[in-house]
């Protein structure tokens, strides 16, 4: 992936540890899972998870505690408590849908996909998750390099790139940003 590694010593100096700490193993995934899936209450997540009741409150107190999920009383039942999917929570969609996938293709089992998971309009299998570049191509392994903050957008042969304001994601155009303002 080009001249340059990641700090891989340095934990902090990349996202994915950071993730890890928040959903690094598997119940976390699953009420995430259940939560996309329309379960709301501690009893559903029970029932349908089939976990033990003292880790699935562990594992929304967490899932909570970083903002995943949030509690909120029932509009019904004031008192009855509703876990449902933050915007943050609901980041984590394409996520879940690679490792959803990347378990299809590679797990032990043949996996039968039933429901499947279509887009809503045409009602499609939807496509495989992919990587994809600020304009929108989708990338491979040997399309993808790390460099350094101040070096955004100076390709190889030396000339500058610029984002498509219209087509770059939040991401590209605050890099963009900080590239331009020199800031880090």
């Amino acid at each position: 992936m080009g001249e340059l590694r990641e700090p891989l010593r340095e934990l902090i100096e990349c996202g994915l540890p950071q993730a890890l700490e928040v959903m690094g193993e598997r119940w976390s995934f699953m009420i995430l899972r259940a939560s996309f899936n329309g379960l709301k209450h501690f009893e559903e997540f029970l029932s349908e998870l089939g976990i033990a009741r003292n880790i699935l409150s562990n594992r929304l107190a967490k899932l909570v505690e970083h903002g995943i999920l949030k509690r909120e009383p029932c509009e019904n039942d004031r008192r009855k408590i509703e876990y449902r999917l933050t915007e943050k929570g609901l980041d984590l969609l394409p996520a879940m849908l690679a490792l959803r996938q990347w378990g299809q293709k590679y797990g032990s089992e043949i996996v039968v996909e039933d429901p499947v998971l279509v887009d809503e309009r045409d009602r499609l299998p939807i496509g495989a998750v992919s990587i994809l570049a600020h304009d929108g191509r989708i990338l491979g392994p040997q399309d993808l390099s790390l460099i350094r903050p101040e070096n955004l957008g100076k390709r190889a042969d030396g000339t500058l790139a610029t984002p498509d304001a219209g087509r770059a994601s939040a991401e590209v155009r605050e890099l963009a940003a900080v590239r331009a303002t020199g800031a880090r």
